[in-house]
């Protein structure tokens, strides 16, 4: 039987999609793109939490993708990647009976900023620096958003922390777990990677840094979620 899925500010192309978004503007587009997808307009910023709920009742998944992008300024970041974000986080602990498993996009190098891993070399640090700089607010509150959801315990939940995103074509390939920060990964290879956790009920309560690589999507991330060991720092 097929998952039901519903996906907060995006789309889906296989499997029965519920995607949630904030304008009939956006539509067309959504409906263009496959067969399965179903448009629900609400609003991370006004719709009610109860509104939310009502959406992933009967969900087996439920896929976090929404943000500012840097629209509206830093209040708007504030809104839609944190406080949108406790909306979600709330809403499905507020489904009655079976939780769905929540599947947060979030970014790499979301930490306390104080705490660098282990594994960062001197292009990782060097970067990390002048990413955060650019875009501390970002940080900032995808942080408090993400530092929110560990502590949650009435839903399963996993966190994916992609490098900068591309356009271009999907290689079906990626480097997963303890990635440096310095490379990209397309959109069309994080779609497969939420794919593929759909189906990984296994993969709660670990946060999995994504980027591109050699490795076949499905077996890195068999080898991650067997392996069992978080790259969330706190």
């Amino acid at each position: 039987m097929s998952k039901k899925v519903v996906i907060v500010g995006g789309h889906g192309k296989q499997y029965p999609v519920t995607s949630i978004i904030r304008t009939e503007d956006h539509i067309p587009d959504i409906t263009s793109i496959s067969p399965f997808v179903t448009p629900l307009i609400l609003s991370l910023e006004q719709s009610p939490v109860s509104a939310f709920t009502e959406a992933f009742s009967g969900a087996d998944t439920v896929v976090f993708t929404a943000g500012a992008g840097g629209k509206g300024g830093p209040d708007r970041t504030r809104t839609v990647d944190y406080e949108g974000a406790l909306k979600v986080y709330d809403a499905l602990e507020a489904v009655p009976d079976r939780k769905p498993h929540l599947l947060l996009v979030s970014s790499i190098d979301v930490r306390d900023p104080d705490r660098v891993p282990l594994h960062y070399d001197e292009a990782d640090r060097a970067t990390s620096v002048q990413v955060r700089k650019v875009i501390s607010n970002y940080f900032h509150w995808k942080y408090q958003a993400d530092k929110n959801l560990v502590l949650r315990t009435a839903f399963p939940w996993t966190i994916i922390r992609p490098t900068g995103l591309t356009d271009q074509p999907g290689t079906g390939r990626a480097d997963i777990g303890r990635t440096h920060v310095t490379s990209f990964i397309t959109r069309d290879d994080v779609a497969q990677i939420l794919a593929e956790l759909v189906e990984r009920p296994d993969a709660a309560g670990l946060a999995i840094d994504i980027t591109s690589g050699d490795v076949p999507i499905a077996e890195g991330l068999d080898k991650f979620i067997k392996n069992g060991e978080t790259d969330w720092l706190g």
